[in-house]
């Protein structure tokens, strides 16, 4: 499972107001080219946030991640949660984010990153630390790194796999 942040993760960290009180928010479409990726590769994506907006729902929907949790302020309960309702442990999360309050998620999981521009904190914590800012293609960099892992493991395995022969040769 694949798990993210939004703010300073998918986004900038920003908050953008209009004089009528709309907030908008960047997205990266490459980072939501790497959820599309992951998502054909078998793994399941998720969005665990502690904001509750319309945008990121509508985010979500548009790339049909099935699971999304706002409003979250014990993130690690709910990746736990997660976890196992699909039968996963911890070690099989791969979790980024950017702030204190992913801190006890990211110490927890089998992969932890953060963006080139998280928090000190963060960046000590993580397993993996970005070349690149939230909102600038954090997400897609791990993305390809865990597909990667994938191909390599799916080599690996061919490379010991030996076909029989019958021994009748033309």
């Amino acid at each position: 499972m694949f798990a993210t942040d939004v703010d300073g993760v998918l986004t900038d960290a920003g908050m953008y107001y209009g004089e009528s009180g709309d907030e908008w928010k960047k997205f990266n479409t490459r980072d939501g080219m790497g959820i599309k990726l992951l998502q054909r590769a078998g793994i399941i994506t998720a969005i665990v946030t502690q904001e509750r907006t319309k945008l990121v729902a509508r985010r979500a929907e548009k790339l049909a991640i099935p699971e999304l949790h706002q409003g979250v302020m014990d993130k690690l309960s709910c990746i736990c949660e997660m976890a196992a309702r699909h039968g996963l442990t911890l070690s099989q999360v791969a979790y980024i984010g950017d702030d204190i309050n992913d801190l006890e998620a990211l110490k927890a999981v089998g992969f932890s990153a953060s963006p080139a521009d998280g928090m000190t904190q963060i960046a000590a914590a993580v397993d993996y630390v970005c070349q690149k800012k939230g909102g600038e293609g954090a997400v897609r960099e791990i993305v390809e790194m865990i597909l990667e892992a994938q191909r390599s493991k799916v080599e690996s395995r061919k490379s010991k796999v030996t076909v029989p022969h019958s021994g009748n040769r033309s």
